[in-house]
């Protein structure tokens, strides 16, 4: 008994110094989000991937893996809100859905992402890639005026990229809070079938120099060639770098040197593509010679848009064999590839079971830089230090963590158990809601070390679970926080 309390004590001890920690070089960070990337996509997550990827098994070889890391949402938008704030999207005005190309800003004036708070200890900024958030305030945005609040005014130095999905018109390139070029002519919807060329795009406003084939090769030139201009510019001083790519999203348009060449269709070579373009810009950290201080995490804002045609047709599962799909309440919609490096300090080629929210990188960077977050800022983010350093800590992390959908049905996860409130999968797969009839089960409620498939219900069986986290779950909802 008293080992375990010594052990306890200095657990706790250990939390207490990382929680106030400052590394004396404080590191670069490059947050890379993939856009719909499953969690069987990447051969170091699933050896039967079709699709290869040497760059992402490569960066996972030299740092940390978890295997049980998840977006706070299954669809585009609010994950995003999630990982800059380190809040629940659904606190906010967005209950369910995405925004859309015209839709106003979602974060409200004030608030702390995590670029305005390692801006103020000494970090240059930059955002390149899809935005997806919203731009300026009203009912509509207008792009004939200036695009703000945007980027600029949430902590970014810099932002180059498109405004929502690479589906979602106008499509325009936006640089800082100005148009690089008007959306003054017009783009009929495409007629590309899933399986011949690449998914679609709705019709709308495009600029006439604008095209969906390029914008990811675009958005790795303008992140090298921001990441040269600060070395030059700033030597001295640490930078962040968020890329959300707009890809794999539909429409899948790999360039030809990519066509063809996985064994999952124009998906998986769009697949291969980011995995390039991953490559590609650590490679340029290694040239630049500011890899051995820089911290890189490669992510997804969701699971992968891949149906039973798409398994049966390619025999690939891209969100392994996990139940669902995007959009989903079920883990496929928003267990996520989650690989960290960061050389000197996370082993490499070591993994994690810690069961871990993309909410968490805002806690993670205030105690990088030793700064505490105050009551009303990063509400729903833990940090992941502890997990990363490899130290001893008193596991888990989180005490829960809450999923949504895309339907805005609701889960909550507490180590092996996961409530779902409903019934369907809330999301794109079928059915999406379900009535239960009387004396059925009104939810889900799953053992996911006995069942990671979701297969078996147990909620008629285990209610005083199903009670607790209920109660847990109606806590973080009314109290506004759950850190």
């Amino acid at each position: 008994m008293r080992s375990t309390h010594a052990l306890l004590l200095f657990a706790v001890g250990c939390l207490m110094c990382l929680s106030t920690a400052v590394f004396a070089d404080r590191p670069n960070i490059v947050y890379i989000l993939a856009d719909d990337l499953g969690y069987g996509d990447l051969g170091c997550y699933n050896r039967a991937s079709r699709i290869p990827t040497p760059n992402l098994d490569r960066l996972a070889s030299q740092g940390m893996i978890f295997t049980d890391a998840h977006s706070p949402s299954a669809v585009c938008t609010p994950t995003r809100y999630g990982i800059l704030t380190g809040r629940y999207a659904w606190r906010t005005r967005l209950k369910s859905g995405v925004l859309w190309g015209r839709s106003p800003m979602l974060m409200e004036p004030g608030r702390e992402t995590v670029a305005s708070l390692l801006k103020r200890h000494g970090y240059v900024t930059a955002c390149v890639g899809k935005w997806h958030l919203g731009l300026q305030e009203g009912e509509e945005t207008d792009y004939d005026k200036p695009l703000t609040p945007g980027p600029n005014t949430v902590g970014f130095d810099y932002f180059f990229g498109i405004p929502a999905s690479l589906d979602m018109d106008p499509y325009v390139f936006v640089e800082n809070d100005r148009l690089v070029e008007a959306p003054t002519a017009t783009i009929e919807a495409s007629t590309m079938a899933r399986h011949g060329g690449g998914g679609f795009w709705r019709a709308g406003p495009i600029a006439p120099g604008f095209r969906h084939a390029e914008v990811l090769p675009v958005t790795v030139e303008k992140s090298i060639a921001w990441l040269e201009k600060v070395r030059k510019a700033s030597p001295d001083s640490p930078f962040f770098l968020y890329m959300p790519l707009s890809a794999p999203h539909t429409p899948w348009l790999p360039t030809d040197a990519y066509r063809g060449k996985s064994g999952a269709g124009p998906y998986g070579d769009f697949v291969m593509q980011v995995d390039d373009s991953v490559g590609r810009v650590l490679e340029a950290l290694d040239r630049l010679g500011v890899a051995e201080n820089t911290l890189v995490i490669f992510t997804s804002d969701n699971g992968a848009h891949w149906l039973e045609s798409d398994i049966r047709r390619y025999e690939h599962l891209a969100n392994n064999h996990l139940r669902g799909q995007k959009a989903d309440i079920h883990d496929g919609g928003h267990r996520v590839p989650f690989i960290v490096r960061w050389p000197g300090k996370v082993k490499a080629g070591s993994f994690s079971t810690e069961v871990t929210c993309l909410t968490d990188l805002m806690a993670t960077c205030a105690t990088i830089v030793g700064d505490e977050l105050s009551d009303d800022a990063g509400e729903d983010s833990m940090s992941m230090l502890p997990a990363l350093l490899g130290q001893p800590y008193a596991s888990p992390l989180r005490e829960a963590i809450v999923h949504h959908s895309l339907n805005g049905m609701f889960a909550i996860r507490q180590g092996p158990w996961k409530l779902i409130l409903g019934r369907g999968s809330g999301g794109f797969t079928a059915p999406q809601r379900i009535d239960p009839a009387e004396g059925e089960p009104a939810g889900q409620l799953y053992h996911l070390e006995d069942d990671p498939a979701e297969s078996v219900n147990l909620w008629a069986s285990r209610p005083e679970v199903v009670a607790r986290l209920t109660a847990l779950l109606d806590k973080y909802q009314r109290e506004g926080r759950s850190r």
